[in-house]
């Protein structure tokens, strides 16, 4: 069975890789999360005191070395910056507030995408983030664009940061969502909008397992009309 691209595009925390994961590991295909090499290049910056000079941080560009390395024990991928395991550092809310006005800049976009079209070239491949469908694969055979009203997911990301031991309120959460839309809507370079032919996904209302199913026989309807 020929192997299709899959392009999952949405604002924060709507559950893009939580879905992205389940239809990798369901179909056999490499999952890449690639906000979280956003998330990477936000902690380089702030570790090196260049989140807030995007000259300096562009020069940095080339000490910058993110991969990612299979978990066998959790069935996906992580993100590793310069060698170093930074899943955890990387969700938190501190890197959430960043990273946004990191992902702004023009050489850092060019940069990614280069590294996730070069992941992609063989298809079989599950991405999401904010710009997959429009601009890393405009020609993935099935595009998904995710979205769900602010507060609900803010809840969800609330409720995530709790259980990771994180001590935030719920406006923070929301008043980050928010700002989040804003900057990755109206961003110069590549911004946050749905591919003319991608399906509009809202799971305001949805759990887990009516999300997944669905996703799942859309991937299988396009997979057989690609055969």
């Amino acid at each position: 069975m020929g192997k299709i691209t899959i392009a999952i595009d949405g604002y924060s925390s709507t559950g893009k890789s939580t879905i992205a994961k389940q239809l990798a590991k369901s179909l056999g295909y490499i999952y890449v999360d690639t906000g979280a090499m956003y998330r990477a290049v936000t902690l380089f910056a702030m570790r090196n005191g260049v989140d807030t000079n995007a000259e300096k941080l562009i020069q940095l560009l080339p000490e910058i070395d993110l991969k990612f390395v299979f978990n066998e024990a959790l069935g996906y991928s992580e993100m590793y910056l310069n060698g170093e395991h930074v899943e955890t550092e990387i969700r938190t809310l501190a890197v959430s507030n960043l990273v946004s006005k990191i992902s702004e800049i023009e050489q850092i976009r060019i940069k990614l995408v280069d590294i996730q079209r070069d992941m992609g070239k063989s298809k079989g491949i599950v991405m999401d983030g904010r710009d997959i469908g429009t601009v890393v694969f405009p020609d993935a055979e099935l595009k998904i664009f995710m979205n769900a009203s602010a507060d609900a997911r803010a809840a969800r990301r609330y409720k995530e940061l709790l259980d990771k031991g994180e001590k935030v309120t719920y406006q923070e959460v929301l008043k980050n969502v928010q700002e989040r839309d804003y900057i990755d809507s109206h961003r110069e370079f590549s911004p946050l909008m749905k591919a003319a032919d991608a399906i509009e996904f809202d799971n305001t209302d949805m759990g887990l397992k009516e999300q997944f199913e669905r996703m799942h026989s859309f991937a299988l309807r396009v997979i057989e009309k690609t055969n």
